[in-house]
């Protein structure tokens, strides 16, 4: 179940307000002694967090399918760019010793001993959940308000987390993009398309800056350039897989995409930005880049606009 982006802040009874954690969202499935872990585009996670594996094999529940968010945390604030780090390790032992604490954040829980819980109201799956698993690190449960959400919503922004997510308290939950869930976001921050890449200048290794886009109407759009947010090991890690993506012409539909010491790739990675606003030519103003997505397709990629 995903959450749609909205412009509206608001407080109701009917609703509930979880924080919006920045991290990589997971499914849980445990059937007997088999626990798999998987992205929400169906990639096995299993090796990146082995101790979230071993965490809820030793439940004493039974079979269970739980959704929730694995996240890093620098200071207080959960960090992407930390997390790249176990995201690109796939080896129980290396993921192990990357030094790189993670924590999974359950939300909701889709399944439980033989009964599908998916059609209950999201209230009473969230104390299903409570009582079903033993919340110990690196397991933690999200905690919820139940009101006063512009309120909350300024004390996240004002704690530098990314936003809110509000739910419909009686909802069920369903497969894909839903207004029962909605995003309140702090800062402009989204997926997107990557289409090529420029030269590095000067003594930077690897590449420039990375060109960005979305998908519209089936066309890949030009959204801009990103040149900031990168180290030195993400600089020559993500050059060698664009490196193995390079093509000969633009992936882009539009014409002013810039040409100049440009490399072209299939847009067969997706990774995530922030940015200050979306100026009027309808490209990214000042972005920065936050690191590689593995857990969205490059054809789901559009633009994110709020709904009413």
């Amino acid at each position: 179940m995903l959450a749609t982006l909205t412009s509206r802040r608001f407080s109701d009874k009917e609703w509930v307000f979880e924080r919006k954690l920045d991290g990589e969202r997971c499914l849980a499935f445990r059937h007997g002694a088999r626990l798999r872990l998987l992205s929400r585009n169906e990639k096995p996670l299993n090796g990146s967090y082995p101790e979230l594996v071993a965490a809820l094999s030793h439940q004493k529940a039974g079979d269970f399918v739980v959704d929730g968010e694995i996240v890093a945390f620098q200071g207080d604030l959960t960090s992407f760019g930390l997390l790249q780090q176990r995201m690109q390790i796939a080896d129980p032992d290396k993921a192990r010793a990357s030094g790189v604490a993670v924590f999974y954040y359950l939300f909701d829980l889709l399944y439980l001993d033989g009964h599908e819980t998916t059609r209950l109201g999201l209230r009473e799956r969230k104390t299903l959940l409570k009582q079903a698993i033993r919340f110990r690190d690196p397991l933690r449960f999200s905690l919820h308000r139940d009101t006063r959400g512009e309120a909350y919503y300024k004390e996240a922004c004002q704690k530098g987390w990314e936003g809110l997510i509000a739910k419909r308290a009686e909802s069920r939950y369903v497969s894909g993009r839903s207004a029962d869930w909605l995003k309140f976001k702090c800062v402009n921050q989204q997926e997107f398309v990557i289409g090529g890449y420029t030269d590095p200048q000067g003594k930077r290794v690897g590449f420039g800056a990375l060109l960005l886009g979305y998908y519209k109407g089936g066309q890949l759009k030009y959204a801009g350039k990103v040149g900031t947010g990168y180290d030195g090991e993400t600089l020559r890690r993500l050059h060698q897989q664009l490196a193995r993506l390079e093509r000969g012409t633009s992936p882009f539909a539009d014409k002013d995409v810039p040409q100049r010491n440009v490399h072209w790739v299939t847009p067969a990675l997706v990774g995530e930005a922030a940015f200050a606003e979306w100026t009027r030519g309808d490209k990214l103003r000042h972005p920065r880049f936050l690191g590689l997505r593995r857990d969205k397709e490059p054809g789901e990629v559009v633009r994110e606009k709020p709904n009413a």
